[in-house]
């Protein structure tokens, strides 16, 4: 890692995935595609304004399937409640969940509870996650090369400090599964409200389970996709594998996840990665790449570099940021179809889809591969609509 100008390394990077050079850099918010938008004239254009208007009631409809009123509506009520929680500090600058860390809503407890171990801390913070509702949990320590350098100011889109309080010390990360039969969707607007439904219930989650740490007396901040990056601090965590659609295969829910994340400093024990060949497959599979319409995603080895808006230092599959946000622009909507044709988008609850799991995370990878063509295809959102 980075500190005061000195690289290092994490001990878990190798089982993690993850390989770094000195010529590492902390991401700035500022560059990210969405932020961009707003200041780069490189990004920002007509389109990517009508893009965002239409989350409110400036969509305009259109006859295609997926693209009609009822689409949009269901899509942009899917995002009410996080848009409540992000705009009620946008005036001072601060678009929380996204461009700033969530405000506390609770004090911290005076008086702290204190576990036996830091299993049994862990132990209850996972069990109070799956109550309100997260569909995986998992902790590692805080890593400061995914915090970013600075997050971003919405007034003008300048550079401000990440905010966060001294002394933390671990991320519980949290994901939120995302409805299989939207996805198979997309890309459509009906297959949006996937994506917003879950920012609004991650938004209610991650808040909740920051009070609860709060009340048991340690520092809590809730976070979406602001402050830091998620994906790493996912993988570290132990809950899934970096893939080529730059998505974190789990093996619960394969790609179809948001994740939320929590700064703390309650001693808990922290979660080991795991690569259970998760990248091994993707070494022979170029569905996402392939399925593409702009080409934005990467058919050859991880690399190092990629443009303005990816991370400098680290070696992974880079997405073209630029490319991938002009499609969705011209959509008005979300793009998934990388995660929709993703092989490992299946409901891993039943047996069949956990033998071929095993298939794909095996040697016998490649049949796996070939058995992935009878898979279910895109679903029709009219289809969608009209099932009981």
């Amino acid at each position: 890692m980075i500190l005061q100008g000195i690289f290092m390394e994490n001990p878990d990077d190798l089982a993690a995935g993850i390989e770094i050079t000195p010529q590492f850099e902390r991401f700035s918010q500022r560059n990210d595609v969405f932020s961009r938008a707003f200041w780069d004239d490189t990004v920002r254009s007509a389109a990517s304004q009508a893009f965002f208007a239409s989350y409110r009631m400036e969509t305009i409809p259109r006859r295609g399937d997926g693209f009609t009123q009822k689409d949009f509506a269901l899509r942009n009520a899917s995002w009410l409640i996080s848009d409540i929680m992000t705009d009620r500090f946008a005036a001072d600058g601060r678009r929380e969940g996204f461009q700033a860390p969530i405000s506390n809503d609770t004090p911290v407890a005076v008086e702290k509870v204190r576990f036996e171990t830091p299993s049994d801390a862990a132990a209850n913070v996972k069990k109070a996650a799956r109550f309100f509702g997260a569909g995986l949990c998992g902790v590692t320590g805080l890593d400061p090369r995914w915090l970013y350098e600075d997050r971003v100011d919405v007034r003008d889109m300048s550079k401000a400090p990440l905010g966060l309080p001294e002394g933390l010390t671990h991320v519980v990360v949290l994901g939120h599964e995302m409805d299989q039969e939207l996805v198979r969707s997309y890309p459509s607007a009906l297959g949006g409200a996937a994506t917003g439904r879950e920012y609004s219930h991650e938004a209610a989650i991650v808040m909740q389970l920051a009070a609860y740490i709060r009340n048991l007396g340690y520092q809590a901040v809730a976070s979406m996709n602001d402050t830091g990056l998620v994906i790493p601090m996912a993988v570290q965590a132990g809950l899934g594998e970096y893939a080529r659609n730059q998505l974190v295969i789990t093996q619960k829910f394969g790609p179809r996840l948001r994740f939320s994340k929590i700064f703390t400093d309650i001693p808990l024990e922290v979660d080991r990665p795991k690569r259970p060949g998760v990248a091994k497959f993707c070494d022979i599979c170029t569905k996402c790449a392939d399925a593409c319409p702009v080409k934005a995603l990467p058919v050859g080895p991880p690399k190092f570099g990629g443009g303005r808006s990816a991370i400098q230092g680290v070696k992974k599959w880079t997405s073209d940021a630029e490319k991938c946000f002009s499609f969705w622009t011209k959509l008005s909507s979300d793009c998934a179809i990388c995660m929709r044709v993703c092989p490992f988008n299946r409901d891993f609850r039943s047996w069949p889809q956990r033998l071929w799991l095993k298939l794909a995370l095996s040697p016998a990878r490649g049949l796996a591969l070939w058995l992935d063509r009878w898979r279910q295809g895109r679903l029709k959102p009219a289809q969608w609509w009209s099932r009981p």
